[in-house]
């Protein structure tokens, strides 16, 4: 996305911050930030973790959204606004408008998924489908903003919008002061933006570390001075930005120590993690912070560090298929081809020794046509779940003790 022109803004503030707290209070929730023994255990540090993924809408994007929306004069309000997003800016502008009665235009790339579109509909805005990609949704927005002479309150790269957003920051601090090390999501560069200002304002000896993507490194990119693509369907499609704001790259060159990278792996794995030892959805975007805790160990031991889960709205498909790769990659689930003679009893007989082990069979599918084995023979393969890897592995071993052989089918 092409981002704007420097505009006249004034440069956010601590005060700034401090006045869109009072603004917003009560009409955004004041999430909790809990200390996690289990993250703490594994990667060295003492962490606490802040629950934005609580947020009515699921995500931050409230905070800089409404407060854009409340500084408004009463005639520009009248008039509307309009933005141009396909994910949590367009719900938490849609939600706030309507709760404000200020008419709403959020422009969509014409692939969003319906359930996208339905949930901003349902918050009362006037949904535009336009375009393939998201650089062609901002451009139609931009224009109909000047055509409708409406405000365009854009996702990042606006001082309004990231004052909002450093509010987190605040909120964090004050529950746990004790912090000195923040990672925090980088897309365009607003939540960072924020939160490095008000926590550097706070505490100037606080380290802030931002956490991208690899396959969308733009800020890291910008601010280093190289030239990186910025393609790849990745699972933290909310910071999936290809141009980083203009502001916030100014800002962040200013109060952020360092960005670092971190791979899709790794992002599955973290928001495996935030779902079972912090019993919490996050979406790709909110689970980066941690992924860049964990893979960088070294960097923070140590540290106490603070974690935003900035947003938990993730597709429920997607999510269940990382949980399951996630049970794949630790062992505890896999798939086996067990070749057998085709006689009756026989596919008895090798369930009995899974029952035997207690590996719990997902699914079976057996195979007598397509394979290159003898005809008297067929092949199952076997979907099976365990308590661990040592158990499957016990399993394997009984079974080739008894004249089978076995094949683990490996996650591509």
């Amino acid at each position: 996305m092409a981002s704007p022109a420097r505009t006249t803004h004034p440069p956010v503030t601590l005060a700034g911050i401090e006045a869109a707290a009072a603004r917003i209070a009560g009409a955004v929730i004041r999430t909790p930030t809990m200390l996690s023994r289990t993250l703490s255990e594994r990667s060295g540090a003492t962490v606490y973790v802040k629950f934005e993924n609580l947020q009515h809408t699921g995500a931050y994007k409230e905070r800089g959204a409404l407060n854009k929306l409340l500084l408004m004069d009463p005639a520009r309000r009248s008039r509307g606004v309009i933005a141009a997003s396909a994910g949590n800016h367009a719900q938490a502008v849609a939600y706030h408008a309507r709760r404000l009665g200020v008419p709403a235009v959020i422009v969509m790339p014409k692939p969003t998924p319906i359930v996208k579109v339905s949930q901003t509909e349902a918050h009362g805005a006037e949904v535009v489908l336009f375009g393939e990609t998201f650089d062609e949704a901002y451009a139609e927005s931009r224009r109909l903003a000047e055509e409708r002479g409406l405000t365009f309150v854009h996702p990042f790269d606006d001082a309004e919008v990231m004052a909002g957003q450093g509010t987190v920051a605040l909120e964090l601090l004050a529950d746990a002061p004790e912090i000195d090390a923040l990672v925090i999501p980088i897309g365009g560069g607003g939540l960072i933006s924020g939160i490095a200002t008000a926590a550097k304002a706070l505490k100037p000896g606080i380290a802030v570390v931002g956490a991208q993507a690899e396959l969308y490194p733009s800020m890291y990119a910008k601010l280093s001075g190289q030239s990186l693509p910025c393609a790849g369907d990745t699972i933290a499609e909310g910071i999936a930005v290809k141009a980083p704001g203009v502001e916030t790259a100014d800002i962040i060159r200013e109060v952020v120590d360092d960005i670092v990278l971190v791979s899709e792996r790794d992002i599955e794995s973290a928001l495996c993690l935030l779902a079972t030892a912090e019993k919490t959805v996050a979406e790709g975007a909110g689970a980066v912070g941690l992924a860049a805790l964990l893979s960088h160990p070294d960097r923070f031991a140590g540290k106490t560090v603070g974690l935003v889960v900035s947003g938990g709205n993730i597709d429920t498909h997607l999510f269940a298929n990382v949980l399951l790769r996630d049970l794949v990659r630790s062992g505890r689930m896999t798939r086996l081809r067990i070749h057998l003679q085709d006689r009756p009893g026989a596919l008895v007989a090798v369930m009995k020794l899974f029952s035997a082990h207690q590996v719990n069979i997902v699914e079976v599918n057996h195979q007598r046509v397509f394979t290159s084995l003898p005809a008297k023979d067929a092949a199952i393969e076997v979907a099976c779940e365990a308590r661990d890897a040592g158990q499957i592995a016990k399993l394997i071993e009984t079974l080739e003790g008894d004249g089978y052989k076995v094949f683990p089918v490996a996650l591509e």
